[in-house]
């Protein structure tokens, strides 16, 4: 009998092995598709970074884009000066850093705001009709929504100006107007963001063990008490998960918000240029990739630092809510 056990050992063994390699092999190929994509969509790019210290140069005997940029002058920082050189250099890095913290301190106020009362609605199909209704704009793109808005405040045929016009008030030219567009431009963002932001929200609510609320209830806590201390501090880990994240991109606009929602108008530049903008209308104007380039590469640097830097003040106040 120990004979036959210490025979069929080595069996077992080579079995355990072969289905640990299996399994191994199965999960591999569920994450291989997301793997490759990163691969040739995120890190293979990352190459193209040495073109922010280069003047690229297209030759017309060889376009082929590596020979013409192994053998483009190397011009160090220079390609970086065309961001602080401008006369608009301070009023695209204000809009840019002003909307971004607006949208990362409303972008969590007003979702968790919806996230609760939506929680509260008893009526199964009532919660998931406002849920559809809400995460719908997400999916819309900028250029639609910029033709809507535009339904409302063109000068010819918009709504609100043939309602100004039938009261008998001045008519706005909204489109040579910036006093109103951080207000438009906050709108926009938030009627199409905030509906993600608050299924996500929603999700963390109902995880929540019922069982607390219960509890508070007998200790005799009101609706307000119980979201107080026992809603929100379930969702702290998330808001800061989310916040150290919307904090990264703080040196980034939406191009498509910024660029197509004010129909690209001239007017408004005060208001409406962002750094993406403007290194877009540069790249135009210049066809110069290089500039481009290093525009993208300070932006992600100084995203990473602020990354670092928010983890490093939430890990300070609450290390469980920190991503790292």
């Amino acid at each position: 009998m120990e004979r036959n056990a210490l025979k069929e050992t080595p069996k077992r063994l080579a079995s355990g092995r072969l289905a640990k390699h299996k399994k191994t092999l199965s999960l591999l190929t569920m994450v291989a598709p997301t793997a490759i994509w990163l691969l040739l969509l995120r890190y293979l790019p990352m190459g193209g970074i040495v073109l922010a210290f280069k003047d690229y140069k297209v030759n017309p005997r060889n376009p082929s884009f590596i020979s013409n940029l192994i053998n483009s002058k190397w011009v160090g920082f220079k390609n970086f000066e065309f961001l602080f050189k401008t006369d608009s250099a301070w009023i695209m890095i204000r809009n840019t850093l002003a909307y971004n913290i607006v949208f990362i301190i409303l972008g969590v106020i007003i979702p968790v705001a919806f996230a609760i009362m939506m929680n509260e609605f008893t009526k199964k199909f009532v919660k998931k009709a406002y849920q559809t209704m809400m995460f719908f704009p997400y999916f819309l793109s900028w250029v639609v929504v910029s033709y809507f808005l535009n339904a409302f405040l063109d000068a010819q045929y918009g709504m609100i100006p043939a309602m100004q016009e039938a009261a008998g008030r001045e008519v706005t030219a909204w489109y040579t107007t910036p006093g109103p567009w951080p207000y438009i431009l906050t709108f926009a963002n938030l009627w199409k963001n905030v509906g993600y932001s608050t299924v996500l929200y929603l999700a963390a609510i109902t995880g929540i063990d019922a069982n607390q609320y219960e509890a508070a209830a007998i200790d005799g806590a009101g609706k307000w008490q119980q979201v107080l201390y026992v809603t929100i501090p379930h969702l702290r880990t998330m808001i800061c998960i989310l916040f150290i994240m919307n904090v990264g991109k703080i040196f980034a606009s939406d191009f498509g918000l910024f660029y197509n929602v004010p129909m690209q108008n001239g007017a408004l530049f005060s208001v409406t240029q962002t750094i993406d903008t403007y290194v877009y209308r540069a790249y135009i104007a210049t066809g110069d990739p290089g500039q481009s380039s290093a525009a993208g590469l300070l932006q992600n640097v100084l995203g990473f630092v602020c990354i670092l830097s928010a983890n490093a003040i939430v890990k300070k106040l609450d290390s469980d809510s920190a991503m790292f």
